[in-house]
């Protein structure tokens, strides 16, 4: 006999709210929505009537062992509190800006050189895939850095439900690109939408990841909610955010801020403490939400998963 174990947010039918009063709140909500919003917006707070998101009782999932930190995990509050999403902006402040972005519907587009050609509902593609949790350290090229448990999904599983051919070398992925939700989409000096790009060999590695979640709960929307790219070794710009499509090329794609500035940002952005930015150095590393400075590591400490990656490689810049 199956026994059914009660989920801790299941409530009896006895104690839901009646259809007349919640209608009656939504009236209300609906007049207060505008206030709820500016009150969110410069003092610290969570932005009110946030969109629910609907994965959430997925969470938090079972966690790998397999992927270990040297450090504390960052405060989940500090990590929540300062990200770049340059489509809402370019400060670090940019969590409640960022509410304005729409998780539902979601889709990701696979196309370009696939047997599998297909658009997966964001929901439908969670339950495709095999959710787990990863402890991850996280660097940035502006050399601060954190330690995340992130949630979501193999790579390599994602291009095996593509099935690419003969021929595909690299991944290309897209973000989104709605100006009338996203601000910083209007500023046209910048060559949108986001694009970022994986050779198929990376995007395999055991260590690239596909975030849907973080902290045991779906991805808050400035970490690029519904689902965005993780890879540890490399500077995080490479981990493009709130993915709609990933196509399956030929040819190398040129990323986002690999255009904008490629003396600055290259293709390969593997984290090399040895190697400076041309603006400051790379040794070392603030830890986010602390005092604390680290020396950083070649690859950001995932030397062993991933260098043999990028052996007999004369003549690229590896490290930009």
């Amino acid at each position: 006999m199956k026994t059914l174990t009660k989920r801790s947010w299941e409530i009896p039918e006895s104690e839901a709210t009646p259809e007349h009063v919640f209608l009656n709140r939504r009236q209300i909500l609906a007049g207060l929505a505008g206030a709820g919003a500016l009150m969110g917006s410069g003092l610290g707070m969570r932005p009110a009537f946030a969109e629910e998101d609907p994965s959430a009782g997925l969470y938090p999932v079972e966690r790998n062992s397999a992927f270990t930190l040297d450090r504390p995990l960052t405060d989940e509050d500090a990590a929540s509190k300062y990200n770049n999403f340059y489509e809402f902006g370019s400060h670090k402040q940019i969590w409640p800006a960022a509410q304005a972005l729409k998780i539902r519907p979601w889709t990701v587009e696979l196309d370009g050189m696939i047997d599998s050609p297909q658009t997966v509902d964001i929901d439908d593609l969670l339950a495709k895939m095999p959710l787990e949790e990863r402890l991850y350290r996280h660097r940035c090229v502006e050399a601060w850095s954190m330690a995340v448990p992130w949630s979501g999904f193999p790579l390599a599983e994602l291009v095996k439900l593509a099935g690419p051919q003969t021929g595909a070398k690299y991944l290309r992925f897209e973000t989104f690109h709605d100006p009338s939700i996203a601000s910083g989409q209007k500023q046209s000096w910048y060559p949108w939408p986001y694009v970022e790009g994986l050779t198929l060999a990376e995007a395999t590695n055991e260590l690239a990841f596909m975030a849907t979640g973080i902290y045991g709960k779906p991805l808050a929307k400035q970490f690029g909610a519904p689902v965005r790219l993780v890879v540890p070794w490399k500077y995080g710009f490479k981990c493009i955010k709130s993915v709609v499509r990933i196509s399956f090329t030929d040819q190398r794609p040129v990323s986002f801020w690999e255009e904008i500035q490629p003396k600055e940002y290259g293709f390969w952005a593997n984290v090399n403490p040895s190697v400076p930015h041309r603006r400051w150095p790379q040794a070392s590393e603030r830890l986010l939400g602390t005092d604390e400075r680290r020396n950083t590591l070649l690859f950001n400490g995932y030397e062993e998963q991933v260098a043999d990656l990028y052996k007999n490689m004369t003549g690229e810049l590896l490290y930009m």
